[in-house]
């Protein structure tokens, strides 16, 4: 059994939307251990050292990060961060990587996908579901940079619907597959080690492909607006055939093995992202500091400073749920996927906001070709679409935490949707009625009395949270599933508290240990909560009030004309 197929306590956010606010997941803040960190910081400064030289424009023009610095990071361990000692890598924790991985996305968007194609989703599933045989043959050389993974899922009529894949796998009378099928947008894959996901007869299916296999090929590369020095290739397979040793997990737990390695994957991008919006930050700072108008610097105006301390607010709520997250990982005892999820559609929205803030700072000159926020603005407009679309993993978040509500209400039939990756499907009846109370907030215990206030204010949000998901349910019955929209508020109001009280966990650990600038951190977090507080207010109330009609009405009339149809 691995790590992920344990028994573990409902997620953080399923309690919230049953009204609860479950302390003991996300107080105190997790820390790393003593030898954890100190091989974390080791790792960190490993990766600066290597980076020194790194030129992202230059991989940018020659289409690739380069076999030289992949081979450097390798003999460093630092293409397998999270993989055991025994096999190479550096055996880091959840945390730990995605600390690490923050590094690849401060100095380059396209390094980080690489990076986090190989490792967060390509060698991830060999470290989740491998046998010892499977991960002594391929975990050495994929942790010495020796070779490279991909994770094969993604197909020219299959996105967001993973469940219906159209590759198949045949089980043959001796144990082995062959495989026939068309991939497409795969990172990597034209490498060494491909974890392709197909049907079979048995289910899903998770089946390791090796470059070179006969009937394998790949090309031509696709050409994208950013990301240039990442290979996304098709894939295609033609009467290949696979042993049977090379079976991840049993037939069957191919979509489990995808979800769950993606649900692991999510939170590097966080992380990532937070690591590029620091230095988007640095460049602001350094550029209106420079940067003289009217006889002053530009970091003088208002409305210039409004924009650092907006990126500033953010990038310490991004950090902060990323990390909280990661903690969970860690501590193995708790369900994490809607946690993950939020954080990824966090960190991708708010990533790109804050890069507009940047190049809006600094004028025409980030609009220049050459510029670092230029290729930047290419490279993040990926980060919202993959690793599960923003708007599929807000219905995701939403009829999960619905379906963990509906379950605790005598009079509501479950949802019975299943496993969680299949969040978008038929829901069962539901008994219409309304709301007949008002819940007693709940308040996060153990947060320090300096931020009493904003940990007050999570516990009424929380309260309105179920209060707005159960009228939800009785509303509209089962078709809830096809409620979007409303799942999209819900999605981002339990995204906001949790942000909130990732903040506010991170904030009493500072002032707890008396940390220099501990002050500082608690006005930091008290105006993230407020904000944030005020974001959730807004998406609740757009909950109670059913004006989606129209807006269904123009688009429909919108779709008759085939665009906009009112002239002057």
């Amino acid at each position: 059994m691995t790590s992920v197929d344990r028994t573990v306590r409902p997620s953080f956010t399923k309690q919230m939307f049953a009204g609860r606010v479950a302390s003991e997941l996300v107080l105190p803040f997790p820390h790393l251990a003593a030898d954890e960190r100190a091989r974390t910081d080791a790792a960190v400064a490993s990766v600066r050292e290597v980076l020194a030289g790194h030129d992202p424009l230059r991989a940018e023009r020659e289409g690739w990060v380069g076999d030289d610095l992949i081979r450097e990071l390798g003999d460093r361990g630092l293409t397998g961060l999270f993989v055991a000692e025994e096999y190479g890598g550096l055996g880091l924790g959840q945390s730990g990587y995605c600390r690490v991985m923050e590094e690849f996305g401060r100095v380059d968007g396209a390094l980080a996908v690489v990076m986090g194609v190989h490792q967060s989703i390509g060698t991830k599933p060999l470290h989740l579901y491998g046998t010892d045989d499977q991960k002594a043959r391929w975990l050495p050389d994929l942790a010495s940079g020796r070779k490279l993974a991909a994770f094969v899922l993604t197909e020219p009529g299959v996105g967001s619907d993973a469940w219906a894949l159209e590759t198949r796998a045949e089980r043959q009378a001796d144990g082995s597959w062959v495989l026939n099928g068309e991939k497409r947008w795969i990172g990597n894959g034209d490498k060494d080690v491909l974890t392709v996901f197909a049907q079979s007869d048995l289910g899903h299916v998770a089946l390791i492909v090796e470059k070179g296999a006969e009937g394998l090929s790949t090309g031509p590369r696709f050409e994208t607006l950013g990301l240039k020095a990442n290979h996304l290739q098709r894939v295609r397979f033609t009467d290949v055939r696979v042993s049977a040793e090379n079976l991840l997990g049993e037939p069957g737990d191919g979509f489990r093995i995808a979800m769950n390695t993606l649900n692991n994957g999510r939170m590097s991008m966080g992380t990532s992202i937070a690591g590029g919006m620091k230095r988007f930050l640095e460049l602001s700072v350094e550029h209106t500091e420079a940067r003289r108008q009217f006889g002053r610097p530009l970091a003088d105006f208002e409305m210039v400073g409004d924009k650092l301390a907006w990126m500033t607010e953010q990038i310490y709520g991004l950090e902060s749920m990323s990390y909280l997250t990661t903690g969970l990982v860690d501590r193995g005892d708790a369900d994490f996927a809607l946690e993950s999820a939020m954080t990824k559609v966090v960190a991708s929205d708010t990533g790109w906001f804050a890069l507009n803030r940047a190049v809006q700072l600094h004028g025409g000159e980030a609009y220049m070709d050459g510029h670092p926020l230029s290729k930047a603005l290419r490279d993040f407009r990926i980060f919202p679409i993959f690793e599960g679309a923003n708007d599929v993993m807000r219905a995701f978040v939403a009829l999960n935490g619905l379906k963990a509500l509906s379950e605790e209400l005598p009079d509501v039939a479950s949802l019975r949707l299943g496993d969680p990756g299949r969040a978008i499907g038929i829901l069962a009846p539901y008994v219409a009625g309304r709301v007949q109370r008002r819940l007693s907030p709940e308040r996060p215990v153990g947060v320090h009395p300096g931020l009493a206030r904003p940990a007050a204010a999570v516990g009424e949000q929380v309260a309105r949270l179920r209060e707005r998901a159960e009228a939800a349910l009785r509303r509209h019955g089962k078709g809830i599933a096809e409620k979007q929209l409303v799942q999209k508020r819900l999605a981002e109001a339990a995204a906001g508290v949790y942000a909130q009280t990732a903040v506010l966990s991170r904030a009493t650990a500072a002032l707890q240990e008396a940390r220099p600038g501990a002050d500082d951190e608690r006005h930091l977090a008290v105006g993230f909560c407020k904000r944030s507080a005020r974001e959730v207010a807004r998406q609740l109330r757009a909950t109670e009030v059913d004006d989606d009609g129209h807006g269904a009405a123009l688009a429909a009339a919108t779709r008759a004309s085939g665009g906009y149809a009112f002239g002057l």
